[in-house]
């Protein structure tokens, strides 16, 4: 599955910049990693010098660089990274070992629709009663697909995934180990009779649209009643929390550690960074760029704005009020300086005269 110039040029459409020795690119690597027979590319300036002094066959570089390493073939593409996974995408498919079958000590029921010849069922993996699975499913070892669940067409679930009942996902979707989708929302209510908190059943189901990305150990809620929906292109990384009744717009980015209380509705193209907390029932507007640890509190606007701090401000005056806070010991200084002045004119003033005495 090695890959010619030409090829190279194919998949990424680029421009060949120089007349290199004709290279056999076997894999792809980091600029100070690369090998002579691998790929790699330039996609942040702060690499310039890796890239001077890069071993690699051929590097993905972006227009007008004011200087070049020798002896290195140079594509010219306008995006190097997007262009680069191009690359990683052909080698990770030649790469990918997908054999059809059931494995052995997987336990498939016997109402459960799926083509034993188009999808494979890892070591171990349970398929319960009137679940779905779609051409092209790849159902790690360990993993559970509860009763009547619903996989569309290629989706990958890595070991120990669990996906209950009657939840969807559609084409393309990927799951990271260890992820639970459809768990129980956090539904409880306190009962003044007994003093103990009941339990509220959840009753709902999760959706999740295509070509999404579902981190490791993250967990997905199903709704109390209704639908809690993943829109389609979301990429939720590692460890978050999307509670029951939580819609979430097409092509979101949650990161990591990141968590969103029920019924809360959030937008298209909006980004959530690390640990990152939305309340209930709130709603955040399309596009909209909550920094690092913001605390959403009360709903917030989209169309690009960017909000920080918690409870969140809209970023320009969340940096004022951090800037104001660092200036807050010197402040203190001064007035207590100020307050002690005063005292002592105070006293000054309060001091009886040679004429009073």
């Amino acid at each position: 599955m090695n890959l010619s110039i030409e090829d190279v040029l194919k998949l990424t459409g680029g421009k060949l910049l120089n007349t290199a020795p004709e290279v056999q690119i076997s894999g792809v690597a980091s600029l100070d990693e690369a090998c002579p027979g691998e790929a790699s590319f330039l996609g942040n300036e702060k690499y310039f010098k890796d890239f001077l002094a890069t071993r690699a066959g051929l590097v993905l570089v972006p227009p007008a660089l004011p200087q070049y390493p020798e002896g290195v073939c140079l594509v010219e593409v306008e995006n190097p990274s997007l262009a680069f996974n191009a690359l990683v995408d052909h080698f990770m498919k030649a790469a990918n070992d997908f054999v059809p079958g059931i494995a052995p000590g997987a336990v498939v029921d016997p109402t459960a629709r799926l083509n034993p010849q188009k999808v494979r069922i890892g070591a171990n993996a349970v398929v319960e009663a009137d679940a779905e699975i779609g051409d092209g499913c790849d159902i790690g070892p360990g993993c559970v697909i509860g009763k009547s669940a619903r996989l569309g067409e290629n989706c990958k679930l890595h070991a120990r995934v669990v996906v209950r009942e009657r939840c969807i996902l559609g084409h393309h979707v990927t799951v990271q180990p260890g992820a639970v989708i459809g768990s129980d929302g956090f539904g409880f209510l306190l009962n003044k009779e007994t003093g103990c908190y009941d339990t509220i059943d959840q009753v709902g189901i999760v959706v999740i649209g295509n070509h999404v990305d579902i981190g490791a150990n993250a967990t997905i809620d199903r709704a109390r009643f209704g639908r809690t929906v993943i829109g389609d292109g979301c990429k939720l990384d590692n460890l978050v929390q999307v509670a029951h009744n939580v819609t979430m717009g097409n092509h979101t980015v949650m990161c990591s550690q990141s968590g969103i209380a029920g019924s809360s509705h959030i937008g298209t193209y909006v980004t959530l960074a690390a640990q990152v907390g939305v309340a209930g029932h709130l709603t955040v507007g399309d596009k909209a760029i909550l920094a690092a640890r913001a605390g959403v509190i009360s709903s917030v606007e989209g169309n690009g704005q960017a909000y920080f701090g918690s409870p969140c401000s809209p970023y320009k005056d969340a940096m004022k009020q951090y800037a104001a806070l660092h200036r807050m010991p010197d402040a203190l200084k001064e007035l207590r300086a100020l307050r002690k002045q005063v005292e002592e004119l105070q006293k000054k003033l309060s001091a009886p005269t040679d004429t009073q005495a």
